[in-house]
């Protein structure tokens, strides 16, 4: 997938606006209580994204914990029909002005990631979902199940990389990519529970 200059200059002001808006969540709440969000490296999501085949056809984008939309809305402005998952409504809100300023139709719904019912139920018998909060499902109120999205992007805190792992198998797509980006800034491709090269 290539991108137009006048496109490039559209996410380079996207991805400065979204470490602005980082910067002040980490002054004005991080600093105050511990949240779960953090920043990703969106230069390098970027590039994961362009490593996937160019989107056509309508496909879909979903991520899983969208915080302040940067990530969706950059998904929206590559082509895909871009969706965001966010438990936090402040952030909600946050992720939807921030996509009506940079032009960009990405849509954001409050809730839980997880689908009604789901259960986490590991190997080791230690289902805590780590920092994944617990809330309403979200797909019903979108209008449709995970299985529909053709890339799926998270941002697993340690432990929950076989959580997402999980839910793919049991509710998404087999063709669909899940794109992991872990904390130390390395993203991993998967489709039907393997590994893939992330331009696979």
């Amino acid at each position: 997938m290539k991108v137009a200059p006048a496109l490039r200059s559209r996410l380079k002001d996207l991805f400065e606006e979204g470490w602005e808006l980082w910067d002040r969540f980490d002054c004005e709440v991080r600093h105050q209580e511990w949240h779960p969000f953090v920043h990703g490296d969106y230069e390098k999501i970027l590039e994961a994204f362009l490593a996937q085949p160019s989107p056509t056809n309508g496909q879909s984008f979903l991520e899983w914990g969208s915080a302040t939309g940067v990530v969706t809305i950059m998904a929206d402005l590559l082509g895909y029909d871009s969706h965001g998952i966010e438990l936090d409504t402040d952030l909600v809100r946050e992720a939807r002005a921030l996509a009506e300023r940079h032009g960009s139709g990405a849509r954001f719904e409050a809730g839980s990631f997880l689908p009604s019912g789901y259960q986490w139920r590991p190997r080791n018998g230690d289902g805590r979902a780590g920092t994944i909060g617990h809330g309403e499902s979200a797909y019903p109120r979108m209008g449709r199940p995970l299985d529909t999205f053709d890339l799926v992007y998270g941002f697993p805190w340690g432990g929950e990389e076989e959580l997402m792992l999980d839910l793919m198998k049991r509710y998404g797509s087999r063709d669909a990519r899940l794109l992991l980006h872990d904390q130390q800034g390395g993203i991993r491709c998967y489709r039907g529970g393997r590994l893939e090269p992330v331009d696979g």
